[in-house]
């Protein structure tokens, strides 16, 4: 049971929640493909999770064109016979103010969030297809629930991933195919790093479980609606925010 002897991609996998994600699907049995704009940041991810005794392999991909998406399907199905999971994680934020936010802002951040959850989806398909089943889970956001100032643009993307779940989840329910998302709160990555001490602590204090998610916390949602014990589960979102959103 579980995802052993299952293949998986992970998009955006290089760093934060998606090494999480990769690395915790490779300790518990699947071949993971890890994907990643950056090459060099992806195959050190993949050389850490085989030092743990796993497989793996790292593709260089820019997911908001489809011919990428196509291609990481592709070298997935040749070097290890099938795909299973797919987890669409890559995303950006490009934070301002409405009247301030940029045009390109807005564009680069629905390329990269919503766009390439689809192209990575659209590609992915149609190996489930013929395998008649398949998972996919997506990574929402806390944003895409609840919005977030200076976040239009992102929250929009992450609402959009939503909506995209369930509609795609409905139209493959009858081809043994599920997809689900999940909706991380604030997780300690990077870009919580950046966030200034006092604006952090003031975060933490609205968080009724009183702290920052990790992204193994994600990473262990993910895992499970991969696994065969998530088979009856599809179009749901699950949130992982320490009580912040009810």
């Amino acid at each position: 049971m579980g995802v052993e002897n299952k293949i998986a991609v992970v998009t955006g996998a290089a760093q934060g929640i998606g090494k999480a994600i990769a690395t915790l699907l490779a300790q518990k049995g699947a071949t993971v493909v890890v994907c990643d704009i950056n090459l060099e940041m992806a195959t050190e991810t993949a050389r850490e999770i085989e030092s743990g005794g796993a497989t793996c392999h790292a593709i260089k991909a820019d997911v908001t064109q489809l011919g990428d998406a196509e291609q990481i399907v592709k070298e997935t199905v040749e070097q290890c016979g099938s795909l299973d999971i797919l987890v669409n994680n890559a995303g950006i934020t490009k934070d301002n103010v409405l009247l301030r936010m940029k045009e390109d802002q807005w564009d680069q951040v629905m390329a990269v969030n919503l766009k390439g959850t689809f192209t990575c989806t659209k590609a992915a398909i149609r190996v489930m297809m013929r395998q008649k089943k398949g998972t996919i889970i997506n990574v929402a956001s806390i944003t895409g629930l609840m919005g977030n100032a200076g976040q239009a643009n992102y929250s929009a993307s992450k609402a959009g991933v939503i909506g995209f779940t369930k509609a795609v989840a409905r139209e493959y329910a009858d081809r043994g195919i599920t997809v689900n998302a999940v909706a991380p709160g604030f997780i300690a990555t990077a870009m919580t790093d950046a966030i200034p001490e006092k604006e952090r602590e003031a975060l933490i204090g609205q968080i009724p479980l009183n702290r920052l998610g990790s992204p193994e916390d994600v990473a262990y949602a993910v895992y499970f609606l991969a696994s065969e014990e998530a088979s009856y589960i599809t179009g749901q979102v699950i949130s992982i925010n320490g009580g912040l959103y009810m």
